[in-house]
């Protein structure tokens, strides 16, 4: 039952059909997810009944990918680094080049397209230290817990104390990205080109409309579903020593 108190996190996890209404209407159902939908409507300016009836009519529709809160931490992993992880840096290689040519060609008439590249490297840096971090160190880690809760491998000391140390930092680190990238959909008018706009100002637009949108759902996998599950295990294992 979704309801004007319901968080958007909730929402979200036990309906996913209902992400895209919260993509179609810009409500962050990932980092901001623990706010309720009433909050979450007030801030944007949405009648929070007509996004309720949305979000209801979205929950009836039967959702074809798959329901990843039943997959253990190892497939969760998997799927984020060979999809979201792969998508993150194949873009930013490709959009950063388009951002700097924007703001080179329009920058003297339209001064937004400089704060877009000096955003987008900002983006590219963070993230892509992000992705390394969590590739090389904590995922690597979370599976070991998962091994040894299963049997598989004998216990693995951490150079991080408890694993709710390292999640707080990508955490942070997620929210900071989301900033980044809706600080830019405002100065962008909600990446919508002016009339005229050059091919590669469309693209740049279009594919930063999409990157926040994929990394809504990236960080949505992690926040919401890996992370929860890793803090259970390693709470689970802490205990039985």
């Amino acid at each position: 039952m979704i309801t004007e108190q319901t968080t958007l996190r909730a929402i979200a996890l036990e309906q996913p059909s209902t992400i895209r209404v919260f993509e179609n209407l810009h409500l962050d159902y990932c980092c901001g997810g623990n706010r309720s939908l009433v909050i979450a409507c007030a801030e944007k300016g949405l009648d929070v009944s007509d996004v309720v009836a949305r979000l209801q009519a979205a929950a009836t529709v039967k959702h074809f990918d798959r329901d990843w809160s039943n997959a253990s931490c190892t497939e969760l992993i998997d799927f984020i680094v060979l999809t979201h992880h792969a998508y993150v840096r194949t873009e930013l290689t490709r959009l950063l080049p388009m951002a700097e040519k924007a703001a080179r060609k329009h920058g003297p008439t339209h001064p937004e397209l400089g704060q877009i590249h000096r955003q987008m490297e900002m983006l590219a840096d963070e993230l892509l230290m992000h992705l390394y971090k969590e590739e090389q160190i904590l995922f690597p880690y979370m599976q070991s817990v998962e091994r040894q809760r299963a049997g598989e491998a004998s216990p693995t000391e951490a150079c991080f104390g408890t694993v709710q140390s390292p999640i707080q930092m990508m955490i942070h680190e997620h929210e900071s990205a989301g900033a980044l990238l809706d600080s830019m959909r405002t100065a962008t008018n909600g990446f919508t080109p002016w009339d005229g706009a050059c091919p590669t100002l469309t693209g740049l637009y279009y594919g930063l409309d999409m990157f926040e949108k994929d990394l809504h759902k990236h960080v949505h996998l992690e926040n919401n579903l890996l992370f929860p599950k890793a803090i259970e295990m390693e709470q689970e294992l802490l205990a039985a020593r």
